[in-house]
């Protein structure tokens, strides 16, 4: 393993842990093992505190295809709560509105998803990275500054119920999407759809490529990974 050349690693990030929080414990441990102080290190596509899966690592020279690996087509397998919503369409905030359910039926929901394939418009959440005037959204949400964010076109490949839950109101989704997709922000819009509200309970990202989910490193189990590797130095 030459990490200086370029090493492309899949890890499974866990709940509750920033994409970068994942990304700078392990460029830590990797250049501790190096005897370095730091390891160039970089990440194809953000994930969720909230949220857990596929992260994708790069080291050395193979950060120079992190533009290429955030192309990839990414799967996700989402839980959604509906009857209600939260301003970041997630558990990270409680929840601020309520909404009737009682209409709602299996038959509705997998005809309501139906229109979320192909390519769409979506407004990103205003807790999200995306930029305003230079500014992190969801920096300028918690101090209280509303934002405006423009929608954006993008690709749902796939979307299907797997479980509709009517006592919990409660539906569970698989999407396969492209570059760009907030899975937040299609909650809200499913949500709408059904003449409801909905947020995610969990999401985890089970795809980006070809790398699945069963493909990567426990974040847990990384330090013994990495003690296994033989290392190559410049």
């Amino acid at each position: 393993m030459n990490f200086y050349e370029g090493a492309i690693i899949p890890v499974d990030k866990p709940y509750g842990m920033t994409s970068f929080g994942a990304l700078a414990h392990i460029r830590y441990l990797i250049s501790r093992k190096l005897g370095v102080r730091r390891i160039k290190t970089g990440h194809a596509g953000t994930l969720d505190p909230l949220a857990t899966g596929v992260l994708i690592l790069c080291t050395g020279r193979a950060t120079k295809q992190i533009d290429q690996l955030q192309q990839h087509t990414k799967e996700y397998r989402a839980t959604l709560q509906l009857g209600a919503t939260t301003p970041s369409f997630d558990m990270e905030h409680p929840v601020d509105a309520t909404f009737p359910t009682n209409h709602i039926t299996e038959t509705l929901v997998r005809e309501t998803l139906t229109h979320f394939l192909g390519e769409i418009e979506q407004v990103p959440p205003e807790y999200s990275a995306c930029k305003v005037d230079g500014k992190r959204a969801y920096d300028l949400m918690r101090k209280g500054k509303g934002v405006q964010l423009k929608p954006k076109v993008l690709r749902i490949d796939e979307i299907e119920l797997e479980h509709f839950d009517a006592e919990t109101m409660r539906i569970t989704i698989r999407v396969v999407c492209g570059k760009g997709t907030y899975i937040r922000a299609l909650a809200r819009d499913i949500g709408k759809a059904l003449g409801s509200g909905a947020y995610l309970t969990a999401l985890r990202r089970t795809r980006v490529g070809d790398v699945k989910v069963e493909d990567c490193i426990s974040f847990d189990d990384f330090p013994a990974w990495l003690d296994a590797q033989i290392i190559e130095t410049p």
